[in-house]
């Protein structure tokens, strides 16, 4: 689609070259201070959305196990007195939100975001107010299956959205940026529930919960609808001089598939590309975690020797230490343009949390500093693996099925990371945390592996082609990240 048509009506689904001649890639010439201004102008108008949107969509995803110690066991699974119900309730996200991204991603790509945004976060808002209507099991679960499902349409398409509009060297940090909101959420969760819990009110305060924190949903959904721009040669937001910026900064280092249309044989590069799944196995440890850590944190720190009301207030410092952390570390990743340390040191950091709490039974200062190496490292993980994967691919296509793959596969384990802290093994979570231990070691291993591989690659391309300029651009049109001139960021 050219700058000049701005119809939102048509589709393509073919494979269409965009010549490095093309208008879009080339773009007026610009200063440094014009693209700034632009830059502060996106940053101004989608970054405040973006991360209420991850604010509210954790909140909703997370609040199940505030819920725990305010009486939804005993209100609606019987009691459970083995935890396993509410394994299962938590479990029943991630099955949605696992199988639906790939698809949500690429159908993503041929809709206009503010219209997708608007209707994936109204729809999870819903299913999070549904939960307060439940009675039995079957209803939290379709409620949570709801939740995972519209939740896919918004979490892995993020990073996709904002590749329209910023740069390899700018994008990590706004990832952080939003994933901050995230790790905010997180503990903004506990402060509500300690509010309630000592509220005198006369309904359940776990359903009090669900309301209170689904119902702003629904308001931001409508909320993107009127801030949120579409792509970069469609949004009304430019005059003509900032479309031109915009499209050439987009297009800086790489051209292939702009627009709403999608490069089957990209999709192809995608699903058969080995480093992807690698990926997605060192993600499972983030998955595993996150699941783990925001179901169970409460219960983990009641574990410690403290009161219910307590335990809920004392989740909110880990997440708090988490986004100062992780939004650090992914500035100077973006500074450093150097992915690979970053990844294989926040492995490494969750791990010695797991260590911490496997190892040391009787101390409750020592176990409450290992959730704060937990919870930076998760964060900084997943942050860092959308950041990595997002512009070493090559081409929209095949990042838009890429992220939602990656992400897939990684959330695998956050089914697996529902089941791994029943009641029965409190306080000592032996199984738990070894898991979660194992998957960081492994993550780390994979994060080194990665990274050679990229420097090899790079190293082979440059002895067989020459060094390309730093801002030359490359044709991936055909080959995304295979055309010769492309260069990995390690």
């Amino acid at each position: 689609m050219s700058v000049e048509d701005k119809s939102v009506g048509s589709v393509e689904i073919k494979d269409v070259p965009v010549l490095p001649n093309d208008s879009r890639a080339d773009g007026p010439f610009h200063s440094a201070e014009d693209e700034r201004r632009l830059v502060r102008k996106l940053d101004s108008r989608i970054m405040p959305v973006v991360c209420m949107l991850y604010l509210v969509a954790f909140l909703d995803r997370s609040n199940i196990g505030n819920a725990r110690l305010q009486g939804l066991p005993e209100d609606v699974l019987h009691g459970d007195p083995t935890g396993v119900q509410f394994d299962w309730a938590t479990s029943a996200f991630y099955f949605s939100f696992v199988i639906c991204p790939v698809p949500a991603a690429l159908l993503f790509k041929l809709s206009a975001p503010r219209i997708w945004f608007c209707c994936a976060t109204i729809g999870f808002g819903l299913c999070s107010l549904l939960m307060a209507t439940a009675f039995d099991l079957p209803g939290l679960v379709v409620s949570r299956l709801g939740i995972g499902l519209f939740e896919a349409a918004v979490s892995p398409v993020t990073p996709v959205y904002l590749s329209f509009f910023y740069t390899k060297e700018e994008i990590g940090s706004r990832i952080a940026a939003y994933n901050v909101f995230a790790a905010i959420a997180s503990g903004f969760g506990g402060l509500i529930a300690f509010a309630i819990q000592n509220a005198p009110i006369s309904i359940p305060r776990w359903k009090l919960l669900f309301i209170i924190e689904g119902a702003p949903s629904i308001i931001l959904g409508v909320l993107c609808y009127i801030f949120l721009p579409n792509r970069p040669e469609e949004t009304s937001m430019f005059d003509e001089r900032e479309r031109g910026i915009a499209l050439a900064r987009i297009n800086r280092g790489a051209t292939a598939d702009v627009g709403r249309r999608l490069q089957k044989k990209h999709i192809l590069f995608a699903l058969t590309d080995w480093r992807v799944y690698l990926g997605g196995v060192m993600y499972l440890a983030a998955g595993s975690a996150a699941s783990s850590i925001s179901a169970f944190l409460p219960t983990i720190i009641k574990s410690f020797g403290f009161t219910n009301a307590i335990a809920q207030l004392l989740t909110l410092p880990p997440y708090l230490v988490a986004a100062v952390v992780f939004f650090l570390v992914c500035y100077s990743s973006d500074r450093m343009q150097s992915r690979g340390p970053f990844v294989a040191a926040t492995c490494s950091l969750g791990a010695v949390g797991y260590i911490l709490l496997l190892a040391v039974t009787s101390n409750p200062h020592v176990r409450y500093f290992a959730t704060f190496c937990i919870t930076s490292s998760l964060y900084c993980l997943m942050c860092m693996m959308l950041a990595w994967f997002s512009h070493n691919v090559g081409s929209e296509s095949k990042r838009a099925t890429v992220i939602p793959l990656v992400q897939s596969v990684g959330h695998s384990g956050s089914i697996l990371g529902s089941h791994i802290y029943p009641l029965t093994e409190s306080p000592r979570y032996i199984k738990g945390f070894s898991i979660n231990l194992a998957f960081n070691v492994l993550g780390t291993i994979i994060a080194i592996i990665l990274m050679i591989s990229y420097k090899a690659e790079n190293k082979k391309r440059d002895g067989l082609y020459g060094k390309p300029d730093k801002d030359a651009l490359v044709d991936t049109s055909e080959l995304a990240d295979k055309a010769p001139e492309f260069r990995y960021t390690p």
